[in-house]
């Protein structure tokens, strides 16, 4: 039988592996991945499930489902080019992933399908610092968290909560980390964007409440307060906060190890082992 053994909370800014790569290992972003990565290789995972937002490089508005999963036996990474980023093969699991998303619809979510798919920094950044071998099979689980109409905090928990019924009803022993991939708060090319800037973090106070609750382990306040409102109020892509509730529900309720925050992105690293 599969089993969920740990859950990751990471940020997936795309000039990241620039700013690493110029600064050093001893720079702050350098340090916290690679906090993260030593959690994930002592976890000694078989298998990554992500849940992410595409930014609309896999999808795009003509087709833009609000859950999908890709289904394939590898996947290229990126599709968008962030700066000092290789080209990647990713291994994946066409068979687990097929499983997923019919245990997902038959718990009545409709999930979307893609094959033959690439994926862009908010899957390929975290697995850059996190997995730079590519040699841990990874499926994307996409959630809608910029284009409103958004998905319901509570609907993203749930959906969480069906894919960890469906991998742990997987025949095959697979050690599986659950990931939720994104921001709190940040606005990007928009008008809330900081003076200087490509983006910003409209509402750092919402960002550290996310944080607070999530240390505290009331998913239930969180589902609360994440409303659509609240989302986009925390900027364009504020809605990645998804993520992490889909993960938080795979994981069941537990409290993390650590949630280490980097206010100044309007997002944090979190990890939940057991």
């Amino acid at each position: 039988m599969a089993q969920i053994i740990a859950g990751f909370g990471v940020p997936h800014t795309p000039i990241f592996p620039h700013f690493v790569k110029r600064d050093g290992p001893d720079c702050e972003t350098a340090k916290l991945f690679a906090a993260q990565k030593n959690e994930l290789a002592a976890a000694r995972p078989d298998l990554i499930l992500m849940f992410d937002t595409d930014h609309l490089n896999t999808f795009f508005l003509n087709d833009l489902p609000i859950f999908a999963i890709g289904v394939d036996k590898s996947f290229k990474a990126p599709n968008d080019e962030p700066r000092d980023v290789p080209n990647y093969v990713v291994p994946s699991h066409a068979g687990l992933a097929a499983h997923v998303r019919a245990a997902a619809v038959a718990a009545g979510f409709d999930v979307g399908m893609t094959q033959n798919f690439s994926v862009d920094h908010s899957v390929t950044v975290p697995l850059h610092f996190l997995t730079p071998d590519m040699q841990v099979p990874v499926i994307p689980f996409f959630i809608s968290g910029h284009v409103p109409p958004l998905p319901p905090a509570a609907r993203c928990y749930a959906l969480g909560q069906a894919v960890a019924r469906a991998v742990e009803s997987w025949s095959e022993p697979k050690r599986v980390v659950i990931m939720g991939s994104g921001s709190f708060s940040l606005e990007v090319g928009g008008p809330r964007m900081a003076p200087g800037r490509s983006d910003g973090v409209p509402d750092p106070d919402w960002a550290m409440r996310v944080i607070n609750l999530l240390e505290a382990q009331d998913t239930d306040r969180l589902i609360a307060e994440a409303t659509e409102y609240q989302l986009l109020k925390a900027g364009n892509v504020g809605g990645e906060l998804l993520n992490w509730i889909a993960m938080l529900g795979a994981i069941g309720n537990r409290k993390p190890n650590y949630v280490a925050p980097q206010m100044q992105n309007g997002h944090a690293y979190g990890v939940w082992r057991w």
